[in-house]
Order: structure tokens, then sequence, then C-alpha cells
């Protein structure tokens, strides 16, 4: 199965509300490079399909987090399966589009200036990280405050973020912490 197939297929197993439909149309469309998109410039998932492979990867952390037996009881934090895939599966859907392929010139082991391949970010809707992905996703199906915050707030402190809004988004919504640790995870320890 390929990554695509396996997002896929979470996705319409776990998303079943309203608009869901429409949103994977247009993730599948020739409008969106959401399944060949690098997640990233130059660090995690800087390749072809970079996006697609962390959207899985934090699903995964997301999902084994909210497993976790302190999780459940010693903190009491619970949401559906439909919640977690759709947090955790389209929390950077505002990446769609922003990458364009370039060089950039790095010296080899040698000391010599080589051009080597790269992308380039580049956003004509400026509406910011998380925000953006709230946008783009309440254009097709509607998000639960819950999913919305911790979709917004999903860069946790390493964003450029209010720090008091994002520790009180943190406590009022604690999907978004988890969210934000299931990045971290899937960026710092599995891709990077």
């Amino acid at each position: 199965m390929t990554k695509q197939e396996e997002f896929i297929e979470i996705y319409q197993n776990k998303i079943t509300r309203e608009g869901a439909d429409k949103l994977l149309e247009y993730l599948k469309s020739p409008a969106s490079d959401f399944f060949t998109a690098p997640a990233s410039t130059r660090f995690h998932g800087s390749c072809e399909g970079g996006l697609l492979a962390h959207s899985l990867n934090v699903y995964e952390c997301l999902t084994d987090y909210m497993a976790r037996e302190r999780v459940r009881t010693t903190y009491g934090l619970q949401c559906s399966e439909e919640t977690a895939a759709i947090v955790s599966l389209l929390h950077d859907v505002c990446k769609i589009n922003c990458y364009r392929k370039g060089t950039r010139n790095v010296k080899d082991k040698n000391g010599v200036w080589q051009s080597v391949p790269t992308y380039e970010f580049y956003d004509d809707m400026p509406y910011g990280h998380g925000e953006k992905s709230v946008y783009i996703i309440n254009g097709f199906m509607r998000l639960t405050r819950e999913e919305a915050f911790a979709i917004r707030y999903h860069m946790g402190f390493s964003g450029e973020e209010n720090v008091r809004n994002v520790g009180a988004a943190f406590e009022k919504y604690p999907l978004a912490f988890a969210l934000s640790t299931a990045d971290m995870e899937a960026t710092y320890f599995l891709e990077g």
C-alpha cells in the first residue's frame, strides 16, 4: 500500500462528517499538491511526498499518545477516532501549493561550491500557519472548537504565537497539547 492509499484509507474510515468527502476530493485534485508536496524547505520532510509522510507520522504519534494509560486516566484526555484523524492528518494543509523547486549553493566535503536542489517557500495566501489550516478545512467541513484550537496551536511554543495564548490554549484544550507533542515527536524523532 502506498502512503497516499494509506492516507485515503484512514481518512475515509475515520472521517465521516458532512463535507469530508469534498475536502478529500480537493486534496486529490490537480488544484492541490498535498500528496506530493514537501513538509518544509530544508528540514523535516523536505522531499517529494514529505507533507503526506509527515501527516501520517503525526497521526501515528497522536494515536499512540492518546492510547497511553496515563493520558486517558491521569490526564483524562480523550477524543474520538474521527477527531484524532482530522487534527493529525489535516493540521498542515496550510502547506498545500506553497513549495516550489529551486536550487541553492552549498560546499561539499572538499569545500567546493555545488548547486543542489531545494524547495523555496512561497505562500500566496499568507494567513498564518495553524489558522490557515483551520480556515481551509472549515471551507469544506465544520471543525469543533477543540479541533480548531488543536490545529491552530499545533506548533506549540516553537511557533511565532504569543506564549500566553499557547499556554492558555493548551490548558483549555488539552488536545492542542497532544497534537503539538505528536507533531514535535514526528518532526524531531521520526523525520529529523
